[in-house]
């Protein structure tokens, strides 16, 4: 065993957080975290990690165990190099390498200088350092972001943000990698690579996914669910089973008590009635015993705190007739999201029109020759989107799916702000038609705004009327509780985050929906209510998604993008 978790109490401004979250880790174990946004699960790799230590519990790790962690937010590393960012993480390398480049040139016939420049030699050469940054150049390239060790940690995509990542983790040498929606942003290749090393890589890992498609690979997974931990054996698949049949096994239990509480209530009723009538003191003493110990027993059966599941849409037909029926009033509360848009258009209205489109960065000029960081992005691109089209992006990591959006953004709204060029060809667009944006990450702009304000932000910056009252429905709506209203947008979790996003998105009643990753950070409900509201829509969507499950259900027209 690697490590041992037993977390008793953990509160968060006042709120208990978790009260009772047990697990442990073995060698080579991967494990997958879930449950609900909010539930905790980031803040207890935090614990792991020793970032929080404001907890009650134990805490048994192996001796000398090294762990690495992943980031969520990168906004704090975004002027790093990548090959900076990776080797920051890694023990002692920048110390050494400093004296080795500096020493010699102040050392002269300093003894204790040329014994320090001797053993910080000695201890980069048994590191294998001398090596290290064309070892981190090779595996870029196997990574798929090749000459990519000098850019920008801004420059780059989510998902290849999320690839450099695991690089850092791997050269960490850790028993255990404790990552936090690792595969967020992460293209169908870039999956591929994530997958294929998590299970091939040696070491655990403990993984913090909503990502389906990496639950599938997982040894064990975790739920955070009422302030506990529920383990599962297996991977998703054998997940969903289980839980369909504990759900059904607790429906059938609650009921149960249900009907022991009515029975007792009415034997209640009837010893309060006898007791009243009778005369004879014992009968009467017999009939309050009675009374007492009814009264008792409904005590105890009214703690039992009423069931809170979730299930899969899929595995609800595998429950009973009366179990289903049932099955509404303990399913855990979820967002809910109203796209109001009925559009009873039935003509072939157009809303974007995009003939032989070619883009980048740079000069045209510059980009044919691939110099001054200039580059051709995509060429030749043809499609509409007309009242009813339903389009999916796709294409690698930097193939400029974003850098479309943006551009069609740019064409509706001639003050969003781009940095590419469109070299060749035009997109024409309907600039009367309403649109909702689901952007990857919350713009910057709004960080240090409280949530309340952020919203009526969002309203008041489109000219929409907003009120107090609006506010906290929308926000109650979103799962949003009265003690986050103060809180800072920076300081939202991912998922929190994400709803916010949704908000934004729905603000203007769009007939368009222009969604970026919209599954990154959200929880498995709320990923089905989301692909349940968008299978609904009437209006047009284009979306970017590397959630397999989540295309499949969505559907459309595919639009690769590639140079």
């Amino acid at each position: 065993m690697l490590l041992d978790v037993n977390i008793s109490e953990k509160s968060f401004n006042n709120k208990s957080l978790i009260k009772d979250v047990k697990f442990s880790v073995n060698e080579n174990e991967i494990i997958g975290i879930i449950g609900r946004n909010g539930v905790g699960k980031s803040t207890i790799l935090s614990i792991l990690t020793g970032k929080d230590s404001d907890y009650t519990g134990n805490i048994i790790k192996k001796k000398n165990l090294i762990m690495a962690s992943s980031i969520q937010e990168y906004h704090s590393v975004k002027n790093k190099t990548v090959i900076n960012f990776i080797l920051d993480d890694l023990p002692n390398y920048a110390n050494l390498k400093y004296k080795i480049e500096h020493l010699p040139e102040v050392m002269g016939d300093n003894l204790r200088l040329i014994n320090e420049y001797t053993e910080a030699l000695n201890k980069f050469h048994q590191n294998n350092f001398h090596f290290i940054e064309d070892k981190i150049i090779a595996e870029l390239k196997d990574f798929g972001l090749e000459n990519f060790q000098n850019k920008k940690m801004k420059e780059l995509s989510g998902g290849q943000k999320r690839l450099v990542d695991v690089i850092k983790i791997l050269h960490s040498s850790a028993d255990i990698a404790l990552l936090d929606e690792p595969t967020n942003f992460m293209d169908y290749q870039s999956k591929n690579i994530f997958l294929n090393w998590l299970k091939k890589s040696s070491g655990a890992k403990l993984i913090i996914t909503h990502d389906r498609d990496v639950l599938m690979n997982v040894d064990k997974i975790i739920e955070i669910k009422d302030q506990k931990s529920y383990i599962f054996d297996g991977n998703y698949e054998h997940y969903l089973k289980v839980n369909t049949e504990r759900t059904s096994g607790n429906i059938d239990d609650y009921q149960k008590k249900q009907a022991e509480k009515n029975n007792l209530a009415d034997k209640l009723k009837n010893f309060q009635r006898m007791k009243e009538k009778a005369r004879d003191p014992n009968t009467i003493k017999r009939f309050k015993r009675l009374e007492n110990n009814a009264r008792e027993k409904i005590a105890i059966l009214d703690k039992t705190e009423k069931p809170s599941f979730w299930i899969d849409a899929e595995s609800l037909n595998s429950l009973k007739n009366n179990q289903l029926a049932n099955y509404d009033k303990f399913k855990a509360k979820n967002i809910k999201i109203n796209t109001q848009y009925s559009n009873k258009d039935k003509s072939k209205r157009n809303f974007i029109t995009i003939n032989s489109l070619t883009a980048g960065y740079g000069k045209l000029e510059d980009a044919l020759e691939n110099k001054n960081n200039a580059k051709i992005l995509f060429e030749n691109l043809n499609f509409t989107v007309n009242a009813h089209s339903k389009i999916e992006l796709f294409g690698l990591n930097g193939a400029g799916k974003t850098t479309l959006i943006k551009i069609i953004l740019h064409s509706i709204f001639t003050d969003y702000p781009i940095n590419s060029q469109i070299y060749d060809g035009y997109i024409k667009a309907d600039r009367d038609i309403r649109v909702g944006f689901y952007s990857q990450e919350v713009s910057e702009d709004m960080f240090e705004l409280e949530l309340k304000e952020a919203v009526e932000n969002i309203y008041k910056s489109q000219n929409l009327s907003i009120t107090e009252s609006k506010i906290r429905q929308l926000l109650a709506q979103y799962l949003f509780l009265e003690e986050d209203l103060a809180t800072k947008v920076k300081d939202l979790s991912g998922g929190q985050k994400a709803r916010l996003q949704l908000i934004k998105m729905l603000s203007t009643d769009p007939q368009l929906l222009i969604l970026d990753e919209p599954t990154s950070h959200l929880d498995l409900p709320s990923i089905e209510e989301l692909e349940k509201a968008l299978l609904s829509f009437n209006g047009a969507i284009i979306y970017v998604s590397h959630d397999n499950i989540f295309r499949k259900k969505i559907g459309g027209e595919k639009i690769e993008i590639k140079y």
